[in-house]
């Protein structure tokens, strides 16, 4: 199986290879996109959640794999819609996401409101460091004093 996955990427990259500089325009997300409606955004890793996703369309062969038989998450973005979808490389089961659906809530929208500045989470840790540092000096001289 993984001798397959190899292949498939060394045949993507050196067709990748293929095409002229200057071809295609660069995207909005930074790299080169054909015209098409689909940018593949990358392949990722099926980490533990993607096993806990139930499809809604159960297998009816018992053969037939299921999101924990996936080893890759393939992620796509539709530029037409926005919608963000990710599928499993052997399954097939897809979940989606758009975030260009509806408004964001006002509290969504910048400025957004913060707990902590970072000046002030640095400040706490650069603190914390300070108080186990010098904990760990009064550790130091009490064990010196005992010996």
């Amino acid at each position: 199986m993984k001798l397959w996955i190899v292949a498939a990427a060394i045949g993507a990259l050196s067709l990748a290879g293929c095409q002229k500089p200057g071809e295609t325009p660069p995207s909005s997300m930074g790299g080169f996109h054909s015209k098409g409606r689909y940018f593949g955004v990358g392949l990722y890793p099926a980490g533990r959640m993607w096993e806990q996703v139930v499809s809604a369309e159960a297998a009816k062969n018992p053969a037939a794999a299921q999101p924990k038989d996936d080893e890759q998450v393939i992620v796509v973005l539709d530029s037409a819609t926005g919608e963000l979808r990710q599928c499993g490389n052997l399954s097939g089961a897809c979940i989606a996401m758009n975030p260009w659906s509806k408004p964001l809530v006002a509290s969504h929208q910048a400025p957004v409101l913060v707990g902590k500045h970072a000046g002030d989470l640095d400040r706490e840790n650069d603190e914390a460091d300070a108080a186990a540092a010098r904990q760990g000096q009064a550790q130091i001289r009490v064990r010196v004093k005992a010996k």
